[in-house]
């Protein structure tokens, strides 16, 4: 029997990095899904205000093992 593999999608941000936004997607996802395998970031994006970066944002898909 092969493993069953799902896919969401979820928004992060973080005031440090976008690095620091893609942990904070799966520290957040895993407190509700289990067996996160991987996180693939589809977009970056960051707000800006008095030509400083604020919030660096992340749109990722985190995929998983079904139970």
């Amino acid at each position: 029997m092969s493993d069953m593999i799902k896919v969401i999608e979820v928004l992060a941000e973080s005031s440090t990095s976008w690095e620091d936004a893609a942990v904070q997607a799966v520290a957040l996802a895993s407190k509700t899904v289990h067996g996160i395998k991987s996180i693939y970031i589809k977009d970056c994006e960051a707000k800006v205000e008095g030509n400083s970066i604020v919030q660096y944002r992340i749109n990722a898909k985190i995929s998983f093992l079904l139970d």
